[in-house]
C-alpha cells in the first residue's frame, strides 16, 4: 500500500511539507496509547533478542532494541522520539541541534530524486536550538517509556558563529543535551553550513572533541559516549587521520557517513542509494584503522536487508537510515530490524 501512496500522492507534495506532515502524524499516533500500542506490536515489532549492552560486548551501556536506528536530520528537535521508536527503529538520533535557534537556509531546500532512490537537501541545521531540544529530552526521560529508548544527540555549529568560536558553540550544545542522551555525535560534516567541513581537519577537530567530551561528562555526571560524524567526500588519508584521532582521544567511535556533494544535481548534499558504495568503503577503511574497539555506526544507502548486511560485513556495529525510510514507508524499519536479528 505505501509504495502506491508514495507514487500517487506523496510525490505531488512539496518534500519539506510532506516531511512536516508525516512527522506530525507520527507524533500524533504515538500519543494515543491504544493506537500507538497497536502500531508498535505490528509495524514496529521488535526482534526477540536486542543488541547486547556493553557488559556483554555491545556498543552502548544499555542494550539496543535493534541494529538499525534513525539517522539525524529527521527528528531535528527531539519531539518525535517515541514515534520513531513505535515504528521499529532500534535507536533514535535527534538533531542536528545548534547552540542558537536558527531557521536554516531559504526554501526550497529539500528535493526528491525518485529515479535514484535519493534525497538532496540544503536545510542548514534548521532547529529550535539546543536548549529546546534538551527540554524535549528531559520531558522524554521523565516517562518510563521515554527512558527505555536509546537516544543519541547530534550537535552542530550555529551558522552565525565564526569558525574561530566553534569550540565554545559546540560546548554550549553539549551542555544542554548530554544529560539526557545515551551518546553524543559531533557533526562537522554537513555541507550546508558554510565552512563546517573545514572542521574535519584533525587540528581543528581535536579541540572541539576534547572540549565537548569534558563538558558532556561534567554536565551528565557520567562518561557520555562521544562520536564524530564524517563526510563520504573525505580522502582516504583524511579518513585515516580521523580514525587516528578517535584512537588518540579514546572516543566511542565514528558515524559514517553524512551526505555527499559529489553530484551534479544542484545545491546541497545527496543521501540515499548513490552513497552506498562509498559509505561502505569508508566504514571498511575505518574498521581496518580502528581495530575492534571503537564503535562504527554505518549510514548511507541502506535500503534492504542485503544492504544492511553488507554494511555490517564491512565493519559497522550499528546502522542508521533516513532516505530509505521515506521511500519504503513506516513498516520498513521494524521489518529490517527483525530480518537482521536472524543470522
Amino acid at each position: 500500500m505505501y509504495p502506491l501512496l508514495f507514487r500517487t500522492l506523496a510525490v505531488r507534495v512539496d518534500p519539506e511539507r510532506a516531511h512536516l506532515l508525516a512527522m506530525r502524524l507520527i507524533r500524533t499516533v504515538s500519543r494515543v496509547p491504544v493506537l500507538s500500542g497497536a502500531v508498535r506490536v505490528t509495524l514496529g515489532r521488535r526482534p526477540a533478542v536486542p543488541v547486547p549492552g556493553a557488559a556483554d560486548g555491545g556498543p552502548f551501556v544499555r542494550p539496543v532494541a535493534g541494529v538499525l536506528g534513525l539517522a539525524a536530520g529527521m527528528d531535528k528537535d527531539a519531539d518525535t522520539v517515541l514515534g520513531m521508536d513505535m515504528l521499529g527503529f532500534g535507536f533514535v538520533e535527534v538533531g542536528t541541534v545548534t547552540a542558537l535557534p536558527q531557521p536554516g537556509n531559504e526554501r526550497p531546500r529539500l528535493w526528491r530524486h525518485v529515479e535514484l532512490r535519493a534525497l538532496r537537501n540544503r536545510m542548514g541545521f534548521n532547529n529550535r536550538g539546543a536548549a529546546a531540544a534538551g527540554e524535549e529530552l528531559r520531558r522524554l526521560r521523565a516517562t518510563r517509556r521515554g527512558r527505555s529508548v536509546v537516544v543519541g544527540a547530534n550537535i552542530g555549529k550555529s551558522k552565525v558563529t565564526p569558525l574561530t568560536e566553534a569550540v565554545a558553540d559546540y560546548v554550549t550544545s553539549a551542555r544542554q543535551v548530554a544529560r539526557w542522551a545515551d551518546y553524543l555525535v559531533v557533526n562537522v560534516s554537513s555541507p550546508n553550513t558554510p565552512g563546517l567541513r573545514d572542521l574535519q581537519a584533525v587540528d581543528s577537530l581535536r579541540p572541539i572533541l576534547a572540549a565537548v567530551r569534558a563538558a558532556a561528562d561534567e554536565s551528565a555526571g557520567r562518561a557520555v559516549p562521544l562520536f564524530v560524524k564524517i563526510a563520504p567526500d573525505l580522502s582516504d588519508e583524511d579518513v585515516d587521520a580521523v580514525a587516528d584521532l578517535v584512537l588518540e582521544l579514546d572516543l566511542a567511535g565514528v558515524v559514517a557517513t553524512n551526505t555527499t556533494v559529489a553530484h551534479d544535481l544542484g545545491p546541497g548534499g545527496l543521501s540515499g542509494a548513490p552513497l552506498q558504495e562509498r559509505s561502505r568503503a569508508v566504514v571498511a577503511r575505518l574498521r581496518r584503522r580502528l581495530g575492534e574497539g571503537a564503535t562504527i555506526i554505518g549510514v548511507g544507502g541502506i535500503a534492504s536487508e542485503s544492504d544492511a548486511r553488507a554494511m555490517i560485513d564491512a565493519g559497522a556495529d550499528l546502522l542508521q537510515a533516513y532516505s530509505a525510510f521515506v521511500y519504503e514507508g513506516p513498516a520498513w524499519p521494524g521489518r529490517i530490524n527483525r530480518a537482521l536479528a536472524h543470522r
